[in-house]
């Protein structure tokens, strides 16, 4: 069975997860960045997401800071699947 297609490992049956982008502030240089705001726009994909940082930086650009940067991160419930426990002894 070829990999080709397959979606990210966090996203196999641990629904509702999805992705949410942050924005963040940070000073000169790009150092002591800060969360700013997260944007509430919700992707199903880490790959959707970060296709929309470029459009979502020009929406963002009045964030106090010197420098801005957004970040794509998982959000939700991650539910682990049940498996048969070791026996412990």
């Amino acid at each position: 069975m070829s990999d080709v297609g397959r979606r990210d490992p966090l996203e196999n049956e641990m629904e509702p997860l999805f992705y949410v982008m942050a924005i963040m502030g940070c000073g000169d240089g790009n150092v002591n960045c800060t969360e700013a705001r997260v944007i509430p726009v919700r992707y199903e994909t880490m790959a959707q997401c970060r296709a929309a940082l470029p459009d979502q930086l020009a929406q963002n650009t009045d964030v106090p800071y010197p420098m801005i940067g957004a970040n794509c991160r998982a959000q939700g419930q991650l539910m682990a699947k049940a498996g048969k426990a070791k026996s412990q002894g």
